[in-house]
């Protein structure tokens, strides 16, 4: 039998998906992970028919799930409450509870003593989150520590995959490379960057952006690093700078139902709803105070949370808010890069190719973006009229969507992060040295336009140290044979 969460996400009036891990009453002597989940000895379980014991239960043993709490809390009633409060004053288990429901309910728990003395203890258990610094509660003694607010708030679990990435400390690593490369050096590979960058996130939308749509959004990109908050008139001039058709640029944020459409006719082709526009605006509000807040430096106790975490956060959450009907992707993907710039991570003008990345693993970013947001479609119920017109109805609690688990994302993200340095900025340097190098030795050699012994050395390189017989042919008017021969050798010396 599933206890905890998922006996909770089950319960009538609960509207969540199945947690993951789940906790079950299995056959062991003490609390035991196997596999996805938590094995519960029968002695350990909470009362089978009773929401506040596997509301305890949970708090105790599987940590915060805010979409649940926020609904199983409702359920309770605050004179069983205020008993189990009274009769165990010093448990910080039901000192979290008093304050979730207070919160989810509006209403206050009449315990008998009104002074409280423990200590402060954090929502989140540090050891088990990354938390912020907190606003504290006085009258529960419980500190808000997770990444945003009750309002709106996401979760980002210790992992191993992400303590070796905060471990290797990747945007110092950027730093050293920018710092170690030859002025001219820099600037072409970071010319290169934000065109790949800029055809990268177009292409990941089936798009080509002719010239001066890419020269738009490059001017975009250049223009992160100038300090600005996250607002809705900002985001809006964005969203019209990278779509071109005027009949879906934005005058605000949306105020009808998007949604989402793998190609299939009718209700089973609609993949994913955002949250309803009222809804929608108000999570948009909630983002980007958690993206203005000092640029992030007071989120973390220990002087603020990673930027690229932060950065993750809020590029996945945007579009997972889905705030207009066009453009959510690319802007989401802005956006990764604006949130590290506003925190003083990439110097002016630095940038980490990231959407190239991303392009490449297509099937990875997809799978990311639906780790969160296919629980939110059993919610929905959805009516095909004809065409394009449907009728949507979420039967699901706005919990669903205030409250998400960005770990797999910004785990993503760090990994996005690493290949843009060491596959994409660090590679295109190497391959212009090596360019540098053809070029210069071959020049010193022989006589050759500027033009011709350019296109010869990019062509080598291209076909790994060889010039095909074709390319030989269209230029034995104008190149001697022997150059042909000089460059891959060349380029074969640098091998």
């Amino acid at each position: 039998m599933k206890v905890g969460y998922a006996w909770l996400a089950k319960y009538d009036g609960v509207q969540a998906p199945e947690p993951s891990p789940f906790a079950e009453i299995r056959p062991v002597s003490r609390l035991e992970v196997i596999g996805d989940c938590l094995a519960v000895p029968a002695s350990v379980a909470p009362d089978n028919d009773n929401v506040l014991s596997h509301v305890l239960f949970a708090l105790k043993h599987e940590g915060i799930n805010l979409t649940i709490l926020a609904q199983a809390l409702q359920l309770v009633p605050e004179p069983e409450l205020r008993s189990a409060y009274d009769a165990a004053p010093g448990s910080q288990f039901l000192r979290k509870a008093c304050y979730l429901w207070e919160h989810y309910t509006g209403q206050r728990v009449q315990r008998e003593s009104e002074g409280l003395r423990h200590n402060y203890v954090g929502l989140f258990n540090p050891e088990r989150y990354y938390t912020s610094a907190g606003e504290r509660n006085r009258r529960w003694r419980v500190v808000f520590n997770g990444i945003g607010s009750l309002r709106y708030c996401a979760v980002v679990r210790k992992t191993p995959i992400l303590d070796k990435f905060l471990h290797k400390n990747l945007l110092q690593q950027v730093q050293d490379f920018v710092q170690a490369l030859p002025a001219d050096l820099l600037t072409r590979t970071l010319a290169w960057a934000y065109l790949d960058e800029t055809r990268s996130s177009y292409a990941i939308e089936r798009e080509l952006p002719g010239g001066d749509k890419a020269n738009r959004f490059i001017d975009l990109l250049k223009q992160a690093h100038k300090p600005r908050d996250l607002t809705e008139d900002y985001l809006v001039s964005l969203q019209n700078a990278t779509v071109s058709n005027v009949f879906v640029q934005a005058a605000s944020f949306r105020h009808e139902q998007n949604y989402l459409s793998n190609g299939l006719r009718g209700a089973l082709g609609v993949t994913y709803l955002p949250p309803a526009p009222q809804l929608a605006r108000e999570l948009m509000s909630e983002l980007m105070a958690l993206a203005n807040h000092d640029g992030g430096k007071n989120l973390h106790e220990d002087g603020g949370l990673d930027p690229i975490m932060l950065a993750a956060i809020v590029s996945f959450g945007f579009v997972f808010v889905h705030p207009f009907m066009d453009g959510n992707g690319r802007l989401s993907r802005f956006l990764f890069h604006q949130v590290l710039c506003q925190q003083g991570a990439l110097d002016d003008g630095l940038l980490l190719p990231v959407s190239a990345v991303l392009k490449q693993d297509e099937a990875g970013y997809k799978a990311v973006l639906e780790s969160w947001s296919a629980g939110t479609r059993p919610f929905w119920q959805v009516e095909w009229i004809d065409g394009e017109r449907y009728h949507f109805d979420f039967q699901g609690h706005d919990a669903l969507y205030r409250y998400w688990d960005a770990t797999h994302c910004v785990e993503f993200m760090f990994a996005a992060v690493e290949q843009a340095l060491t596959t994409k900025l660090i590679q295109e340097s190497d391959y212009l040295k090596q360019y540098d190098a053809i070029y210069q030795q071959i020049d010193k050699q022989f006589d050759v336009a500027a033009k011709d012994l350019a296109s010869l050395v990019m062509h080598c390189m291209q076909h790994h140290g060889r010039i095909s017989e074709n390319r030989r042919k269209q230029f034995r008017y104008s190149v001697p044979p022997e150059v042909f021969d000089a460059i891959e050798t060349a380029y074969q010396a640098l091998k």
